[in-house]
């Protein structure tokens, strides 16, 4: 099967704000994006899965009139530091998150490896799926756990791999 994840495009966001699960509006650049990444796709498209963030549906619905929502797609849930900006939150909070994100979460939110078993259940899914072609359209984090998940990069090293607003990346099953 061949996949490809595309991380949404580019929302309107001031600097440091923290938007897991925070709707955000899309920046005025958002067709000029949406050209980019159909220019990245074929045209024989099986199948388009979003996370429900409206900036993942939006490019989703762009690409077909035939999308299907996952709430495992949902980017981290940072809890009760979703909307505000890293300078605002307590600092000791989270410097003791960021030392085991993958185990520890932000007030009411959720660990990476809590995010990382809904996304690998999601997968094991995809896979078992009799699909040739499909899009994934979801945000950096579920991208680079997928991208580790079907071996590419190290879970360790997820952070290492920036993922750009609007990337298109292949993965053959």
């Amino acid at each position: 099967m061949e996949v490809y994840l595309i991380r949404h495009t580019q929302p309107q966001l001031s600097k440091g704000l923290i938007y897991g699960r925070k709707d955000l509006p899309l920046a005025d650049s958002f067709q000029e994006e949406l050209e980019a990444v159909l220019r990245s796709l074929p045209e024989d498209i099986d199948v388009v899965y979003s996370s429900p963030s409206q900036r993942c549906y939006l490019l989703a619905e762009a690409i077909s009139s035939r999308v299907i929502c996952d709430e495992r797609l949902f980017e981290l849930n940072f809890g009760d530091w979703e909307g505000k900006t890293w300078d605002t939150i307590d600092r000791k909070a989270s410097e003791f998150w960021m030392e085991d994100y993958m185990n520890r979460c932000p007030p009411a939110g959720e660990t990476m490896l809590e995010m990382k078993d809904r996304v690998e259940l999601w997968w094991e899914e995809l896979k078992a799926a009799e699909h040739q072609k499909t899009v994934v359209v979801t945000h950096g984090g579920v991208i680079r756990l997928l991208m580790a998940l079907a071996g590419q990069i190290a879970i360790e090293n997820i952070w290492e791999r920036a993922i750009s607003f609007g990337e298109v990346i292949y993965i053959r099953t």
